[in-house]
């Protein structure tokens, strides 16, 4: 029987950058990582099956409900923004160490955009607006309401829309377009030259806890299907949309009352380089009346391999799998008797996602041509092409004697904290270095307190909240836009403005 330290369980972006931290505060721990797949960062991770949004809530809408009295709530879109700050502070740290190579490989600056149209919302992201600009982490966004200067900053949305509807923008310059794909493999690629044992081709099929809190991992070579076993002190469950199955098959208590719905993320790639070259931002809308969260519509400049790219979407497809290489059961094995009640709530209250994705299901490629109008006005189905995107499950949690489903990803950890795993999707990646520094809070008490100085060391705001503390926030800003090669991303005072239609 082989024995390790620690066994992580899928080559994405939530796996890779835990065995990062791990590896600079612990680096005499041995670590395994378990990849089903060929390669890393094939599923969630991979570019081309995420928006590669650098989720801070700049231009997500449903980060910025409106209340029942028209006030805009900003709560839960300070806090993405905070989170995304330790990670551009962490990847900033590991430029500098040497751990990540040359940041345009990975992140590039994009403006952030959200787009609405129409009084109503017009109003809204006034209101926005007023609520986020004079906040120190959304300093220097922007409100345009102008038709002029739309047309001049988004000359491809511009192109035949008719302006007598009125349309409004928040526009903030210092987003970013960022390749979780690539940044995973450099992560890893630092995993294996400090002594990781990296498998592809192996898939975890068993989880068995010991007597003395250990784990036994069966594992199988997806070539030769010979099987084997790892004694693993601890373990962490990565695996995307796997992971909810195997926390299951481990036994946890704590994974009780979860369930999980996959969704397919389908998106339109443009093929025309002449329209890519007329557009340069993210623009996020608002997900249509009785839709979803996760429906939000966006289109997205890329920055793949050097190259620049553009994609319109989510348009959901469905299938049971809760992977994109997964098994049509994965949905029915995962209903337990202690998840199953969560699971029909859902299905009793979540009736416009069932509409939703039977619209969806029901449309043609003429259809979701038809359906970029809002953002592309007579946009030519010629220049376009559907491309499959990784699955996503979204959370279900239980409440009460029902369930919810939820936007966003929960940690979920056993009592002893010999084991945790990651469910749910959006905004995930981007968070992941405040996600995983979660889990290593929640399993290693004991240790957490002699890495903090390390950790504070690749994190400066670790402990602090940069919301409330304005100076703090712009020294790392600073320091994250120098070593991430941002330096012309910044936000000043003098860039807040309000452009009034005349």
């Amino acid at each position: 029987m082989e024995k390790t330290d620690v066994v992580l369980i899928g080559a994405g972006i939530m796996s890779a950058t835990l065995g990062a931290l791990l590896r600079q505060v612990q680096p005499d721990w041995s670590i395994t990582v378990f990849e089903r797949l060929d390669a890393a960062a094939a599923e969630s991770s991979d570019p081309w099956n995420n928006a590669g949004t650098g989720h801070s809530a700049l231009c997500e809408l449903n980060y910025t409900p409106r209340n029942a009295d028209g006030s805009v709530e900003i709560t839960k879109a300070v806090d993405i923004n905070e989170r995304f700050q330790v990670s551009r502070q962490f990847w900033s740290y590991a430029v500098e160490s040497g751990i990540l190579a040359e940041p345009s490989n990975f992140i590039n600056p994009i403006p952030h955009v959200s787009f609405t149209h129409g009084a109503d919302g017009v109003e809204y992201l006034r209101k926005r607006h007023a609520a986020l600009a004079k906040h120190p982490l959304f300093e220097g966004m922007e409100f345009i309401d102008d038709a002029a200067e739309f047309s001049t900053r988004l000359p491809l949305m511009a192109k035949g829309r008719d302006f007598s509807e009125p349309v409004a923008l928040n526009w903030t310059d210092y987003g970013t377009d960022i390749d979780f794909g690539e940044l995973t493999k450099e992560l890893l690629a630092y995993l294996g030259a400090s002594g990781a044992d990296i498998a592809f081709g192996h898939e975890v099929r068993n989880l068995t806890k010991q007597s003395d809190g250990s784990w036994l991992v069966k594992v199988r070579n997806t070539r030769t299907r010979q099987t084997r076993v790892i004694n693993a002190k601890f373990v962490f469950v990565g695996a995307g949309g796997g992971a909810l199955p195997l926390l299951q098959k481990a036994g946890i208590k704590e994974i009780a009352g979860f369930g999980g719905f996959p969704v397919s993320g389908l998106f339109l790639r443009c093929t025309n380089p002449d329209l890519i070259a007329q557009h340069e931002a993210k623009v996020y809308g608002q997900a249509s009346v009785g839709a979803p969260p996760m429906s939000v519509p966006h289109l997205d400049t890329r920055v793949i391999n050097g190259d620049r790219g553009l994609l319109f979407g989510p348009y959901a497809g469905w299938t049971p799998k809760f992977l994109k290489d997964g098994k049509y059961t994965d949905l029915f094995k995962s209903v337990k008797p202690n998840n199953l009640f969560s699971m029909l709530g859902v299905g009793v209250t979540e009736m416009g996602l069932v509409k939703y994705l039977v619209s969806e299901l029901a449309k043609s490629q003429a259809g979701r041509v038809d359906a970029m109008d809002e953002f592309i006005p007579r946009a030519d189905g010629k220049d376009w092409d559907l491309i499959i995107a990784g699955q996503r499950v979204q959370v279900i949690r239980r409440k009460g004697a029902g369930g919810v489903l939820e936007l966003g990803t929960a940690v979920v950890a056993a009592e002893d904290g010999t084991i945790a795993g990651l469910l749910g999707a959006s905004p995930g990646a981007s968070t992941c270095v405040s996600a995983m520094m979660d889990v290593m809070k929640k399993c290693f008490p004991g240790e957490f307190g002699s890495w903090e100085p390390k950790l504070k060391e690749m994190v400066p705001s670790l402990g602090s909240r940069l919301s409330e503390n304005q100076a703090l926030y712009r020294e790392v800003w600073d320091w994250s836009n120098k070593a991430l090669r941002l330096e012309s991303n910044t936000p000043t005072a003098s860039g807040v403005a309000s452009h009034a239609l005349v």
